[in-house]
This record gives C-alpha cells, structure tokens and sequence, in this order.
C-alpha cells in the first residue's frame, strides 16, 4: 500500500465489502498497518460474516447489521486488548470478510472407477459425477482451519479438497444403499441426499456444510454396457426358437439367390435343418433310417455297401465283456469338385454329380477332383465317374 493509501485510510471510518465475484470465500479488508478508528461504523451486508482477528487469535464476529466499533460490542477484542475502561483510539486489527451464501458452480467427478458389489452383476467398477453446493456455516472455524491469513480464499483452494472427500464417501453410499445397479438412475435423488448429510457432518469441524448434493450421472464400464446392451436385444427380441427359424428362413431365401453350388449345398443344410426342426415341434422323430443310393444307369453298386433289403442284418453276438455290439458307422458320401470356366463349383455328392452329367454342364473333358486325388483330372479320364458318362458324347474333333 502506497503514501496516498496510507493517508486515505486515515479519513476512510466506513468498513465494508461489495462481493464482484462468484468464488471468492474469504476477503481481507485492506487498511494501512491494519489501523481501525475507535468508533468506526462496520457493514456487513447479507449472505456474510466479519470477523476480527488480532494478532493472529480470532476475536469478534459480526452478522449481518451496521455496527458502530466501541468496546461495548467488541467484548473479545477489548478483553485481548485489556482495555479496562473505554478506548477512543485508532487500535490495529484484521478484518475478514466471509461469504456465507451458497456456491452452486462446483463440480465432482471420479477419476478412478469405484469398485462397489451388487447382487445381479456381482463386482462391478463405476464412475459418478455431478455438482454440489457449498455454504460457510461457521466463519471464525474456517478462518482458523483452512482459510489462515489469506487475504482472499476462493473455491478454487478447496475444491479439490472436497472432490477427495466426496469420492472417498460415494463408494460407501453406493454399497450401503442397498439399490440394484440397474436401479441406481431412479434413485439418484436419495443417494445424493444421504450423501449431502454424511458430507455436512464430516466437514462441520472446518465451517462447512453441502446443502445440495447433485448426482448427474453413474456410468459403467463400456464392455458392462455393451452385456447389458446385448441382454437388452434378447428381451425384446423374445422367444429364440421363433427367432432362429425366421433367421433360419431368411438364410435359405438368400442362398436361394446364389446359383454357385456352395450356395445349393447350404440351402439344402438349411432346409434339412427347418425340417428337423419342424419335426420336432409336431412331435415326429427327427432321425430317418438310413437308405442307401441307388446306382445310376445300370452302375454296379459301391462296393462294401449292401442294397438295403428292408431287414437288419443279423448281428453277431455280445462280445466278451457282455456290452451289446453298436451298429456299424455309416459310410462317408464322397465329395466331388468341378471346375467350370475356370471357377470351382461343389462339393456334389454322387447324386448331385450325375445331375450335372445330365444338364450337361459336366463333360469327358470337364476337370474334376475329390479327396484323395493328386490333381486335377478330365471327368473322362476317372474311373468312378466315367460311367456317368456313358451317355454324353465325347467333344467333337478339331476341324481342318
């Protein structure tokens, strides 16, 4: 403080503090050597508190009013001064300001997940955040516990300080609340209201109290929601076996599009699969007994397969151990591949193979492979399909 401050304050009786800010707490009213005039008038507007300090113990506190400085009503100060009678000189104290209104801009947030348990999901890790209100509800005890000699405090310097506290309490409100994860949204509300009177009570001893306790949202893990996302999917989809056959549906009208044999093969896969499945829900037995195929075009039979002569074959009795015998493994269908226009088609069964034979679309010079060949091979040239040719006229010889 300059010369002229110093002289200025000499004329200057009126003690007062008009708030232009949002966040300032605590203010110090300036004087030059802390002087104050016997007899001075005090203002104190409001939504604050003044309170006196002198050297360094805090003595008086006004509310709200206008006060004229004696002895009479600075019981404290006069005692720590020792002033026995009545006092009209300038005497040296410190003047603090204290806005007792409430802040409403001050923001929370984990971050960290806290790790809470619940009943359905078992442990599960959440983020809160939200906005508080703070209010000073005993100036001489902030002063002496958090504000000191500041000359201005604002919420800035205790913010973080409350974000520890509220973090270090939300953990233990989830879990005792008692409320389900999924329900947590509905009852925001009350927790925010239990937790605004645990913080109240924990921070009364500095001079402060939560009033408001806002909970703006409590958020899980992505790979959390995205279960919760999927389970949701499955209730509104509701019954699955109705579900699958519709899908199962959908997927046979596609490959019915595809002309390729792959799109063939898995069309009838499709198709015996509804079928089963139709059978089952009418109650008929899903499984047909197993019959044999037939030659085609006078083919002998393959050898090792018996033509199904409608009886059981005898079956020869309990081995050693006494378990009875099970039936024979059915035998592998072969799988066959053409190669048309240069483009893989299959696999075809035998059947599916004469089929081609007879459209056409498999000639003596068609190139055809199964498992067990080394390479590719004209159709002419295979012995197991060279009978399926006997009808189809070899290609014509080149023309001179």
């Amino acid at each position: 403080m300059g010369f002229m401050d110093a002289i200025r304050g000499e004329f200057i009786d009126i003690i007062e503090w008009t708030d232009d800010s949002r966040d300032t707490i605590v203010w110090r009213f300036p004087r030059h050597d802390n002087e104050i005039k016997m007899g001075a008038r005090l203002t104190v507007r409001e939504s604050q508190a003044a309170v006196f300090v002198n050297e360094g113990q805090v003595a008086d506190s006004y509310q709200p009013g206008m006060y004229t400085l004696k002895t009479q009503n600075m019981p404290i100060l006069s005692t720590l001064k020792g002033w026995k009678y009545g006092f009209d000189s300038p005497f040296k104290a410190e003047v603090y300001f204290v806005n007792t209104r409430q802040f409403t801009d001050l923001k929370w947030g984990t971050q960290n997940p806290v790790i809470v348990r619940d009943k359905e999901f078992g442990m599960v890790r959440l983020r809160a955040f939200g906005a508080f209100a703070l209010r000073v509800i005993d100036p001489p005890a902030l002063l002496r516990e958090l504000a000191g000699t500041d000359p201005q405090f604002r919420t800035e310097e205790v913010s973080e300080y409350l974000r520890q506290v509220i973090v270090g309490r939300l953990g233990n409100a989830l879990a005792n609340s008692g409320v389900p994860m999924l329900d947590l949204a509905t009852q925001q509300d009350t927790i925010g209201a239990a937790l605004a009177s645990a913080l109240s009570k924990e921070l009364a001893p500095v001079g402060l109290s939560i009033p408001k306790f806002i909970i703006e949202n409590i958020s899980l893990p992505p790979e959390v929601e995205a279960a919760i996302d999927r389970r949701s999917s499955m209730g509104i989809v509701g019954n699955l076996d109705q579900y699958t056959q519709f899908q199962t549906a959908q997927a046979i009208e596609a490959a019915a599009h595809n002309q390729g044999g792959a799109g063939e093969g898995l069309g009838i896969g499709l198709g015996m699969a509804l079928g089963q499945r139709a059978a089952g829900a009418t109650g008929q037995p899903q499984y047909q007994p197993y019959q044999p195929q037939q030659p085609y075009q006078g083919q002998q039979p393959y050898q090792g397969q018996q033509p199904y002569q409608g009886q059981p074959a005898p079956q020869a009795g309990p081995p050693a151990g006494g378990a009875p015998p099970g039936p024979p493994p059915l035998p592998t269908a072969e799988q066959w591949f053409v190669g048309v226009n240069g483009q893989q088609l299959g696999p075809f069964d035998r059947t599916q193979l004469a089929q081609r034979v007879g459209a056409g679309e498999v000639r003596h010079d068609t190139l055809v492979w199964k498992t067990g060949m080394a390479q590719w091979t004209p159709a002419g040239q295979v012995s197991e399909v060279a009978p399926l040719l006997a009808s189809v006229p070899p290609p014509l010889p080149p023309q001179g």
